[in-house]
């Protein structure tokens, strides 16, 4: 059984069909890119998935159960965690204190309060600290352990979004366009990591603009197009699909 099934999906927004009886299945271990022109419905099947929206007509289904409409806390608690496109960071606060907020869906709401707060739970509140900077370590952040999250590049930023929603032990994440707005340098970094994440046994779903990097990370390529469906398949399938390059990929196929 696939990981993930989406069979029909669509959400309208008056009359505004932004996705249309949109249909894929996911397996467990991948990394699976959606691609398209902006104004595709990508971000949109993002948050139909995650939770955001509500879908118009459709299912959903992780391991064989009913997730449509299921906000993103419960998902949250079905190991199901997300980045956006803009970040999503507490700048008032340290880089290490960002990621352990990425815990609070996992435990117990007064307990992760009580963590932070009160002397008798210090040791859970040193346990949650220890695995934020392991994962901060994981995403090539150990220099910034200490440092406050507005000291911080923006690369690094993009990368501490990530560190927090791995604090929540997903099975599935989705990646909203990780590598926007970074340099080359750092572009290659967000590459590695996607990967990385991958080869630890999450499933990654990837929204992306950066065809190299898709291309790169890919194991199944999604195209929409004004909402639909155009294509899936390998990246090799993708790149020679004649729609998909009239569409789409034109002179960087």
């Amino acid at each position: 059984m696939s990981m993930l099934q989406v069979n029909d999906l669509s959400i309208h927004f008056g009359g505004v069909k932004a996705v249309q009886n949109v249909n894929f299945t996911i397996d467990a271990g991948i990394v699976y890119s959606v691609i398209g022109p902006n104004g595709a419905g990508k971000t949109t099947l993002f948050n139909l998935i995650t939770g955001v929206y509500k879908p118009t007509t459709g299912d959903i289904h992780l391991d064989g159960e009913a997730i449509g409409g299921k906000s993103p806390n419960e998902l949250a608690t079905r190991g199901v965690a997300r980045t956006f496109q803009n970040l999503q960071i507490c700048m008032n606060m340290s880089a290490i204190e960002n990621v352990m907020v990425g815990a609070h869906l996992r435990l117990d709401r007064n307990l992760f309060k009580a963590a932070l707060r009160f002397p008798a739970l210090k040791k859970r509140d040193a346990e949650l600290r220890g695995e934020a900077g392991e994962l901060m370590r994981f995403v090539g952040l150990g220099q910034y352990v200490e440092a406050r999250a507005d000291a911080m590049s923006y690369g690094a930023l993009k990368r501490l979004e990530i560190a927090r929603a791995l604090a929540m032990k997903p099975r599935l994440i989705f990646l909203d366009e990780p590598a926007a707005g970074l340099n080359p340098k750092e572009t290659i970094e967000v590459d590695q990591l996607v990967r990385k994440i991958a080869d630890s046994g999450v499933t990654v779903v990837l929204v992306e603009h950066d065809m190299k990097m898709v291309m790169n990370l890919s194991d199944r390529i999604l195209v929409l197009n004004y909402g639909k469906k155009l294509a899936e398949g390998t990246g090799e399938e993708i790149r020679r699909n004649p729609d998909v390059i009239a569409a789409y990929l034109g002179a960087h196929a």
